[in-house]
């Protein structure tokens, strides 16, 4: 079969080689999927990097995130054991953690469903228990992660501020249903949200970026609000002032998802109904901006890298499509 394979770190676009490979073997508990369409995510740029919290053994086949197909023609979900990751023809994952496939999403889009909309969900409503009526800021609200914050946003009845840097993504975060827009690059982003919030700043603030996201976070969350910090796209990681937490009263929540599948996987299962349900009403739809084939994984990882993409990429596999 033909897999991209990690030879040494670096960055995706220069140490990602397509290769020629054996189909991998299932271990225990494990099965063999046939990799339909493959979710490209920034943790798959973090494992070309080796600045991931997982580094698999080298070589490795990045790729996170699969719809896939199981020996019994099963249309499924999965995250690919690593280091038999989702960028090949074929994928090993563990048989207890797949999900079906929702029939209201194509092989790109279910392949997309599933991280970032886990996330945004455990971060909106496990952690950060928003409520319909208030207000939902979402930091990189055009990426893939911010996107599905935004549909999973309205979807609960909130309005949504969507922060994004370029007037293409402010328009793509319109299309996605914001409510008010804010250019980063062009406004300032504390004083548009007072402005839009009448000078009570937001409820709840997705970051999947730190550094300055966080900063503004701070200066423009409510009282009692939440920020939800799920990710450091910028590179740098923010160190909040607790004093200031005490003095405004807002919490500071992290969010890492994949602790759920060991620690609660019933949860994994029910946010996965909840999705399937919201799909099946069109209250949610996976932005695919780029479909793309095998061949062009490497150069579609460095995009995301490189923070150039709106919504998701996702690797298809000739036969999908």
């Amino acid at each position: 079969m033909q897999a991209w394979q990690v030879h040494e770190n670096g960055e995706p676009g220069e140490v990602m080689r397509l290769q020629d490979v054996e189909p991998p073997t299932p271990g225990d508990g494990q099965v063999l999927l046939k990799v339909r369409a493959a979710n490209i995510n920034f943790p798959d740029a973090l494992l070309c990097r080796g600045q991931y919290q997982v580094r698999p053994p080298l070589p490795f086949t990045p790729g996170v995130e699969i719809c896939g197909e199981t020996e019994d023609g099963r249309r499924v979900i999965a995250n690919p054991a690593l280091p038999h990751g989702g960028f090949a023809q074929y994928a090993v994952a563990d048989a207890a953690a797949l999900l079906p496939a929702p029939d209201a999403l194509d092989d790109a889009e279910a392949a997309a469903l599933h991280i970032g909309y886990q996330t945004g969900w455990f971060g909106l409503h496990r952690r950060a228990g928003l409520e319909a009526g208030e207000t939902l800021l979402v930091h990189a609200a055009a990426g893939g992660v911010g996107s599905a914050a935004v549909q999973l946003g309205k979807a609960a009845g909130a309005t949504v501020i969507g922060v994004v840097g370029g007037s293409g993504k402010a328009a793509v975060a319109r299309e996605l249903g914001c409510d008010v827009v804010i250019d980063r690059r062009s406004e300032d982003v504390v004083a548009a949200v007072k402005e839009a919030t009448g000078g009570r700043g937001a409820d709840v603030i997705y970051d999947p970026v730190g550094g300055e996201a966080y900063t503004q976070s701070a200066k423009a969350v409510a009282f009692e609000g939440r920020i939800v910090v799920v990710g450091f796209a910028s590179g740098t990681i923010p160190s909040p002032g607790l004093n200031h937490a005490l003095v405004k009263n807002y919490s500071v929540l992290g969010l890492h998802w994949g602790l759920y599948n060991t620690k609660n996987p019933k949860l994994v299962q029910h946010c996965h109904e909840q999705l399937t349900e919201l799909a099946a009403r069109g209250a949610i739809k996976p932005l695919v901006s780029e479909r793309v084939p095998l061949g062009g994984a490497a150069a579609a990882v460095q995009k995301v890298a490189d923070g150039l993409t709106t919504g998701r990429i996702a690797v298809v596999m000739e036969e999908a499509a």
